[in-house]
């Protein structure tokens, strides 16, 4: 199920479930949601710092509950990735959120909150937090959030990759970082659905790293029960000649299953982070002109 389109006027909580964020950046981040006819509420203590957190367990989860249950709030914006939302994860509950269902967005460590809205059957935002919207306003990843949250749907089109497999897929759109989703691997937040397009990304790992994540998914089976993979950006991997880049080493793993797979998908830790819904059908085609994905968000 996907929430609602925002609207005028619409209400969203500005919380920090992971890393602390440089204050400045949520102040400029909630400029720019106004601008929007948005009306922005900083969750108590997504402002704060404690160690690398924006504030202990107790309350990271406090403000994310409270903003998940708030039938006042119309949409989630993380702050930012980093680290620390699988100390809290579990310990959410969807109830009242599945009566009011609301978007949530982010990426990176925000991998987790969407793996768990997409087990409770949600669709949800992995696009851009404060960083980008305070520093990069008027870029095409924050335009195109804006247009996916006041009601438009999703068609991408990117170049030609000599890693693309062709083919053409649809089904449930999942995944995110590589890392978190490696984290999440055996838990109910980290399953993926048999025939799903698994979207990857990551950033500041060593390419043996890379490697072992990918091929644990293989040995479990996830990667032969896969209907697509969306490979987007590996950025700042450690130097290592005696790997292929982060595509190769996907390929490698995948062998001889045969399904369709986009290479330098923009979506990650860059600028141009296209936004993509989790939890929803996607149609991925990927040919020698390129690959496309287009979701129908709203009806």
């Amino acid at each position: 199920m996907n929430p609602p389109a925002l609207k005028t006027g619409s209400r969203v909580a500005l919380v920090s479930p992971s890393g602390a964020v440089e204050p400045a950046l949520v102040e400029q981040a909630a400029g720019l949601l106004r601008t929007w006819g948005l009306e922005p509420v900083t969750a108590p203590h997504a402002l704060g710092r404690y160690h690398r957190f924006a504030a202990p367990d107790d309350d990271r989860t406090a403000d994310l509950q409270a903003a998940l249950d708030d039938d006042r709030i119309d949409a989630v914006w993380c702050t930012r990735g980093g680290y620390g939302l699988c100390r809290i994860i579990d310990r959410l509950r969807f109830d009242r959120f599945a009566r009011h269902p609301k978007w949530v967005i982010g990426f990176s460590d925000i991998t987790c909150l969407h793996g768990a809205l997409t087990a409770q059957g949600f669709g949800s935002v992995h696009g851009v937090m404060c960083k980008q919207l305070a520093q990069l306003p008027d870029s095409r990843a924050v335009e195109a959030v804006r247009d996916i949250l006041f009601g438009g749907n999703i068609s991408y089109r990117v170049d030609p990759h000599p890693g693309n497999r062709p083919g053409r897929v649809t089904g449930l759109l999942t995944g995110g970082n590589l890392s978190v989703l490696n984290g999440l691997a055996g838990t109910p937040f980290g399953k993926i659905p048999d025939g799903a397009i698994l979207l990857l990304e990551d950033l500041c790992e060593a390419p043996y790293h890379i490697d072992r994540m990918i091929r644990r998914m293989r040995l479990s089976g996830q990667l032969a029960r896969l209907g697509g993979v969306v490979a987007g950006q590996f950025t700042e991997l450690d130097a290592d000649d005696s790997f292929p880049d982060a595509y190769g080493i996907l390929l490698e793993a995948l062998g001889d299953i045969s399904i369709p797979v986009a290479c330098n998908f923009p979506v990650g830790h860059v600028d141009n982070n296209l936004p993509l819904v989790l939890g929803a059908p996607a149609t991925l085609s990927v040919t020698d002109k390129g690959a496309s994905l287009n979701q129908t968000i709203y009806l």
